[in-house]
C-alpha cells in the first residue's frame, strides 16, 4: 500500500546527546521526505553538537566525538533541514514524545522559527504500541519480515519506520490512509507545548499541567500571578514551552487592548 498523501511529509529520526529534550543536542539527523506523487528524497546530517557525548550513549549509536568534531554545528544546518521539512507533515517512531519536541529546541536555538500549528505528526510507534506493544526492531521483524541489522543508525531507523507504516496500513484495514486521521490516531494526550507542561481544558483553553496551578487556566493565572510567567521564562523549561506560553501572553495583551 502507499501512503495517500495531500501534501509531503517527512519521516525523520534522531541520534542524540542523551535524552533531555531541554538540554540535550542531535549528533546525527536523518529524514525521508515522501512527496504525494511517491517520489521519495532523503538526506542525512552528522551533526557537531558542541557538548560532549557520554560515553554511555556513544556505546548505543556509535557516534563519538571524534567523528563530529568535524562536522558542521546545526545552527549551520538549520536552514537547509528546515527548508526540506518546511511545509511538510512530520512522521517517525516516538517522534512526538522525543524526536519532535528536541528538534524544535534545537531549531528555536538557532533562530529559526519552528511551530507545529500547519503540521500533523504521525507517531508510529503508538500505532504500533496502540496494535501490537512492541520496540521498532520487532516492529520491522512483525509487520516487514525483515531484520533491523543496523539499528541506532538514524537512517537505518528512519526507513524502517517509513516502511513499518506502510505495512500497518496493510495490516490493519481499520486504519484511514489519511495523514490527518494517522496523526490523530498516533497522538497521546494533547497538549499545547510539546513537552507536555501546558494542556487544555474540556473548552480548549490551556492550562498549566504541572506544578501548584496544575489544570488551571494559563490566563487566569497570568491575570492573578503576572510574576509566574517571568519565572518560567527564566526557568529550565524548554525553550518551546516558552514561545507557546509567550504567545498565551501576548494574546491576553492584544485582547485588552482591543
Amino acid at each position: 500500500m502507499s501512503l495517500n498523501l495531500t501534501r509531503p511529509i517527512c519521516f525523520f529520526d534522531l541520534e542524540t546527546t542523551g535524552t533531555n529534550v531541554a538540554k540535550d543536542r542531535i549528533v546525527e539527523i536523518s529524514i525521508l521526505k515522501v512527496y504525494p506523487n511517491g517520489n521519495k528524497e532523503s538526506k542525512t546530517w552528522l551533526v557537531n553538537p558542541e557538548v560532549e557525548i557520554p560515553a554511555e550513549v556513544v556505546a548505543i549509536h556509535g557516534i563519538s566525538n571524534e567523528k563530529v568534531a568535524n562536522e558542521p554545528t546545526f545552527k549551520e544546518l538549520s536552514k537547509e533541514i528546515f527548508a526540506m521539512i518546511k511545509d511538510c507533515d512530520l512522521g517517525g517512531f516516538n517522534s512526538d514524545r522525543f524526536d519532535i519536541p528536541l528538534l524544535a529546541e534545537e531549531m528555536l536555538r538557532a533562530d529559526v522559527d519552528f511551530d507545529m500549528k500547519k503540521m500533523v505528526s504521525i507517531d508510529v510507534q503508538t500505532i504500533f504500541h496502540k496494535m501490537e506493544k512492541r520496540t521498532l526492531g520487532a516492529a520491522y521483524k512483525f509487520y516487514c519480515d525483515k531484520e533491523l541489522t543496523d539499528a541506532h543508525s538514524a537512517e537505518a531507523d528512519t526507513l524502517a519506520t517509513y516502511e513499518v507504516l506502510l505495512a500497518q496500513l496493510d495490516k490493519y484495514p481499520e486504519l484511514e490512509n489519511n495523514v490527518k486521521k494517522l496523526a490523530d490516531f498516533s497522538t497521546h494526550r494533547q497538549f499545547a507545548d510539546f513537552a507536555g507542561f501546558l494542556g487544555f481544558d474540556k473548552e480548549g483553553n490551556e492550562t498549566f499541567a504541572f506544578g501548584k496551578h496544575k489544570g488551571k487556566k494559563v490566563l487566569d493565572v497570568l491575570e492573578k500571578e503576572p510574576g509566574y510567567f517571568g519565572w518560567i521564562l527564566n526557568a529550565d523549561f524548554p525553550l518551546y514551552t516558552k514561545k507557546v506560553l509567550t504567545q498565551i501572553k501576548l494574546s491576553q495583551l492584544n485582547n485588552k487592548l482591543v
